[in-house]
């Protein structure tokens, strides 16, 4: 009985896994600056890797059949990152207006940012490693402040500050599975030369390892 068991489970869906036209080792053809690849495994599992820049993705899971594609689904699914409001703290003797680092405290330059006053215009910028200051002459408080990080694009909803804030903001980024894709359906239809894998972020383009 155990070994009938065995037998039958040998002959179902990896089985059908093996026989699928897609299984095999794509490469990333997107441009110089972009590297990446997909692999298709036999038993039913994928992987995925990017490098873009500052960008890094990755990305393993499930793919199933689904008529003439193969979709995708991040096994497990990701925890994506996000910002909350922290104790505000001295950079190089001063409290910078905004300042944004990881739960470890060290600073994350580069986040966009926009901040609102009372009255007048809001101010567009983005943090340096020691945050960003509100210029001498310019003696408005800021009442909110919102953070996007661009290159994951992390967001989270306006931060309203009180008088207690006293201007000033400190946004933690808690990374979670920052740089993991949920790919939830994503699906890959074959092409003469590998595959054409259709995201929510656009059309990604791969070449069969050995074709190129």
């Amino acid at each position: 009985m155990r070994n009938s068991l065995l037998a039958l489970a040998l002959i179902g869906a990896p089985v059908a896994a093996q026989d699928s036209p897609f299984i095999g080792e794509y490469g990333l053809a997107e441009g110089p600056d972009v590297g990446g690849g997909l692999l298709i495994r036999n038993d039913g599992r994928f992987q995925y890797g990017l490098a873009a820049g500052a960008l890094d993705e990755r990305a393993e899971g499930r793919w199933e059949a689904r008529g003439a594609m193969i979709c995708l689904t991040t096994d497990p699914k990701p925890v994506p990152p996000t910002m909350s409001k922290g104790t505000t703290g001295e950079i190089d003797g001063a409290v910078p207006t905004i300042l944004v680092t990881w739960p470890n405290g060290r600073t994350i330059a580069g986040v966009d940012f926009t901040i609102g006053f009372d009255s007048g215009a809001p101010i567009d910028g983005y943090t340096q490693y020691d945050g960003w200051t509100m210029p001498d002459d310019d003696p408005r408080i800021p009442r909110w402040i919102e953070v996007r990080e661009p290159i994951y694009g992390i967001t989270a909803p306006r931060f309203d500050l009180t008088g207690a804030d006293g201007g000033k903001l400190r946004v933690i980024i808690e990374p979670n599975d920052i740089g993991v894709v949920d790919f939830e359906g994503a699906c890959a239809e074959r092409t003469e030369r590998g595959l054409t894998l259709h995201r929510a972020e656009g059309t990604m383009r791969f070449v069969r390892v050995g074709d190129e």
